[in-house]
Parts: C-alpha cells; sequence; structure tokens
C-alpha cells in the first residue's frame, strides 16, 4: 500500500505484539520497537520472540527509535506512560506523530499531550476499548485530539477500527476510564466470589443462582474468562484502576469501588500467579483454585 507508516513502539508488551501483528499482515511495513526489558531475565525472551515473529526490530534507545519511525505508538504500563512521553519527547520532531494507547486518566493524557506538542510534534490520544488478542489491530479504539482525524484517515485503510472522541484531549480517556469501573470492577467481583464460594463448594450453585436472574448470561463462561484475565493482567490491571481512581478524584468523587477494584487485582499480582501459569491465560478458573491451593496451602473441597 502506497504511503506505508513507518511505525515504531514504545513497549512492546501485549497489545504492541498483537497490533503489530496485525499490521504487519495487513501490509505495513516491518516496525521498531523499544522495550527496557527486551533484554531483562524475566521478560526479554519473550519480547525478543514476539519481536521475531512479528518482525520487528527491537532497537536500544528513544533516540534509535525516533530515527527509524515516523510514528510513534506508546504501549506501556500505565504508571510509565508520562515517563515514556518524557523520555521520549527530546529525540522528537516536527514530522513525528506521538500517539498514547495507555489506559491512563485524562489529566495523564493532557500531561502527554502537553509533552509532547512542545517538541512541536503531534498528539493523539488513543484509547483501547476492548481486549486486544482477539482483534489484534483490529480492536476498537476511541481516538482524541487535533490530529486523530489524519491518523484515522492513515490508519483505517489498514483495518484498524478507529472513532473519534473529539477534539479535546482526555475525552477518550474518560469513556475507557468510566468504562473501566464496570469491566475491571466485575473480573474482581467474579474472582472473589469464586475464591468465597469455592471454599464451600458452592460456586455452581451460586451461578446457577445468578443464571436466575440474569438468564442471557454464561457465568461459567464468564467466571474461566474474567479469572484468567486477573491472573495474567491483574498488576497491569490495578495500575489502570489508580488511575481511575485519580480520575474520580479530581471530580471530588472518592473512588470506592475503583480502589478496592485495584486491591484485588495488586493481590493476584503480589500471589505471583501469572508467573506460575508462565503468563498463559489459564482456561478454567478451576486450574486457578489449584495453583492458588497449591501457593497457599489451602484445601478447597471436593
Amino acid at each position: 500500500m502506497a504511503n506505508s507508516p513507518a511505525i515504531g513502539f514504545v513497549g512492546f508488551g501485549e497489545a504492541a505484539f498483537h497490533i503489530s501483528k496485525g499490521l504487519r499482515e495487513a501490509g505495513v511495513p516491518p516496525m521498531a520497537a523499544y522495550d527496557i526489558n527486551a533484554h531483562s531475565a524475566a521478560l526479554g525472551p519473550r519480547i525478543q520472540q514476539r519481536a521475531q515473529e512479528t518482525g520487528t526490530m527491537l532497537v536500544d534507545s528513544s533516540v534509535a527509535l525516533t530515527a527509524s519511525s515516523d510514528l510513534v505508538i506508546s504501549t506501556v504500563t500505565a504508571n510509565e506512560a508520562i515517563h515514556a512521553a518524557g523520555q521520549t519527547a527530546p529525540f522528537l520532531t516536527g514530522r513525528h506523530v506521538y500517539v498514547d494507547l495507555n489506559s491512563i486518566s485524562p489529566a495523564a493524557k493532557q500531561e502527554i499531550s502537553r509533552i509532547i506538542t512542545a517538541r512541536g510534534t503531534q498528539f493523539v490520544e488513543g484509547v483501547i476499548m476492548a481486549p486486544v488478542a482477539p482483534y489484534g489491530h483490529r480492536v476498537p479504539m476511541l481516538l482524541g485530539g487535533v490530529a486523530a482525524k489524519s491518523f484515522l484517515e492513515q490508519m483505517t485503510p489498514y483495518g484498524m477500527r478507529l472513532e473519534l472522541a473529539g477534539d479535546e484531549i482526555g475525552k477518550a480517556a474518560a469513556i475507557k476510564m468510566f468504562r473501566s469501573i464496570i469491566v475491571k470492577g466485575m473480573e474482581a467481583l467474579v474472582f472473589e466470589c469464586v475464591l468465597g464460594a469455592s471454599r464451600y463448594g458452592a460456586e455452581q450453585r451460586v451461578f446457577d443462582s445468578l443464571a436466575d436472574t440474569f438468564p442471557e448470561m454464561d457465568w461459567n463462561a464468564i467466571a474461566n474468562y474474567m479469572v484468567g484475565r486477573v491472573v495474567v493482567h491483574g498488576e497491569r490491571r490495578a495500575r489502570e484502576m489508580e488511575e481511575v481512581a485519580e480520575t474520580l478524584r479530581a471530580l471530588d468523587i472518592e473512588p470506592l469501588m475503583a480502589e478496592a477494584t485495584a486491591r484485588r487485582m495488586d493481590w493476584s499480582a503480589q500471589l505471583q500467579l501469572r508467573e506460575y501459569f508462565k503468563g498463559v491465560e489459564p482456561k478454567d478458573y478451576h486450574d486457578v483454585l489449584n495453583a492458588i491451593a497449591t501457593l497457599q496451602s489451602i484445601e478447597f473441597p471436593k
């Protein structure tokens, strides 16, 4: 395809991997990525394997990334988004477009916009509105900022599902944050429900009762999916829910539910369930219960 963008990713975790894989299949030329964990003992091998699978060139600095890219896409953890922008900004110019896809507060998006546009670089606020893995680069995204329309026009031909939220930076992030109260809150609720009910061998009866109230929902399937998501993505979700809490505080709303959700997500991360499952989502919540029983020396009813 003519005028294919030169794309570089700041961070090459799950989101960047699946997006880059889809873009490559759609005809985008090989991309670059700079990830501070690319050579770490814990995460390095997986990052390098994913880079090899997608034909992505791993570079060793922000200088090298910006030199090889016109379109710079940030996909780091929420607590690193502002730092990543500050680290990259000195090497950006007027030819670059910086797209922040991180799950952060409207205020954080606005701060990143100030950092980036001070370099004469165009900034696009982006938020991912569904799990990336099933969709790849076609995952629905909301875009904000005056440069969002040109980014949409450039990337839609490759199959990206992009929707404009407006010129105001922060509106797209607000939609994402308040949606996360429900989505991540449900994950935490279901996980906590299963943890408690399983100690009495009662979870199936709980699901059957819930099905009477919500007959359109398969609660066994929901538990399998949501518990698996918490296990693998708990730490990242905890940081996102802290951003949600900050968003609510800025509105003088006490973030009771957001903070509780973050605590449950952090509990999973601190138990090192992700490491137990080697970063692969378990497909059955019973596998998670068995792992917890092993890690905490708990016996569940048979």
